[in-house]
């Protein structure tokens, strides 16, 4: 299963995307709608929310009033924390229950405030559909009827471009029509997402992209580091650490992002394997040249496989450290035991 998360800004398009993935054939789990169905009266979520906010934000037929219940929350960053802190575990335990549902499908989540909860290192790939502030807000005035200072205030409440983008692996700039926007998800959906999920079912690595590059600059391939970073170390606790590297003096893959995965003994790199290719980083045939010991050799005179990237809209390479190396990075004193 591909697991895919899907956010962007309010009026940026994202349902215009999501209703597009999901008439591609994915399968399309809308925290919008779950979010409503968490609190239906007679829910344990709704008699939470009561309890939190109190009866005003019911309606006389004891349902939930939400515009009265977002104008305490949306100008209020500790009601709106509460809020989310009420709504969200139940929104992801249901969508957990349906994601089960799309088990051997490509599965998209359409969730508003994904990087905002930190959710980005779920999935195999996030989806952003963005579009310039000024753009969001007349849409907001002019189709949807808000007054401005309304559009302002939810704006607000949500992350920034910047921070949003971060946390993602793709962006969908929505500046043009319609139409642009449902091509661009088209082209999406047959250039990466049909064969990344291949991959992942095969458990094989995208066809050699040693040419695919990221786009944005330094500042980009860092926080594209630091996300994939997160993944995989939420893959195993055999994992202690990884790190961003310079490609490896022999590589052929110098235009690949490489990271460096400390484990803390010879016989985790076997043991993370399936872990690894589970979050689209499986086997390749090639060795790693990363090695143990002080001088940089292996002390058992082998090599360290290499693992690839499953996605094919970018080229990455895991090499592994064993822990106790000189100049090993960030590893700490005291690693968890690792997974069954």
């Amino acid at each position: 299963m591909l697991k895919v998360g899907l956010t962007g800004g309010i009026a940026a398009g994202k349902s215009v995307a999501a209703a597009r993935l999901a008439a591609l054939g994915a399968v399309l789990i809308d925290a919008d709608v779950l979010s409503r169905e968490v609190v239906m009266p007679g829910t344990d979520g709704l008699r939470a929310l009561v309890e939190a906010f109190g009866d005003g934000i019911l309606t006389d037929a004891g349902e939930l009033d939400r515009p009265a219940l977002g104008d305490i929350v949306f100008n209020d960053p500790a009601q709106r924390d509460c809020l989310n802190a009420i709504v969200h575990p139940r929104v992801r335990e249901r969508a957990a229950e349906l994601e089960k549902a799309g088990e051997g499908r490509i599965v998209v989540q359409d969730i508003p405030l994904l990087v905002e909860t930190g959710q980005s290192p779920s999935f195999h790939l996030v989806i952003v559909v963005d579009a310039p502030d000024d753009e969001r807000l007349r849409r907001m005035v002019e189709d949807r009827g808000m007054s401005a200072a309304d559009a302002r205030s939810r704006m607000a409440a949500q992350a920034s471009a910047a921070e949003r983008n971060a946390g993602a692996d793709v962006v969908l700039l929505n500046t043009g029509s319609r139409d642009q926007l449902l091509a661009a998800v088209d082209e999406l959906w047959e250039d990466r997402l049909l064969p990344f999920h291949q991959n992942l079912v095969q458990s094989r690595p995208a066809e050699s992209n040693d040419s695919v590059q990221v786009s944005g600059g330094p500042a980009r391939l860092s926080e594209l580091a630091a996300l994939l970073s997160q993944r995989i170390m939420r893959a195993d606790s055999c994992i202690a650490a990884v790190d961003r590297m310079d490609p490896p003096a022999d590589s052929a893959a110098a235009d690949a992002l490489h990271l460096l995965v400390t484990v803390r003994d010879r016989e985790d790199v076997d043991a993370v394997e399936g872990a690894l290719a589970a979050v689209g980083f499986p086997r390749c045939l090639q060795s790693g040249r990363v090695k143990s010991g002080a001088d940089g050799e292996d002390s058992d005179g082998g090599t360290l496989p290499l693992h690839c990237n499953a996605d094919p809209g970018r080229s990455v390479r895991l090499h592994f450290r064993v822990a106790g190396s000189d100049g090993e990075p960030n590893c700490p004193g005291e690693v968890l035991p690792c997974k069954a």
